[in-house]
């Protein structure tokens, strides 16, 4: 199974931009589903995924923030 590059976003949090791609995958049985990938610093990434890009687009909004700031508190701050 591929994954289809079918979007590129940029996400800022605060004074840091990271960088969001979304795939598209095709399971075996034909239905589509669609993963994001953000790029939080070398070798560190968050991939979520979903049935739908608006979805996931709405749940990257949410959680990759949550995930830098829990982060910062736990005193691993992500280096962009």
């Amino acid at each position: 199974m591929f994954r289809t590059l079918v979007k590129t976003a940029a996400l800022a949090v605060e004074d840091q931009t990271y960088a969001v791609r979304y795939f598209e995958l095709r399971t075996l049985r034909g239905a589509r589903r669609y993963s994001a990938e953000i790029l939080l610093g070398p070798g560190d990434r968050i991939i979520l995924d979903d049935d739908s890009v608006i979805n996931l687009e709405a749940k990257t909004m949410r959680l990759v923030p949550a995930t830098i700031y829990s982060r910062v508190l736990a005193g691993r701050a992500t280096a962009a």
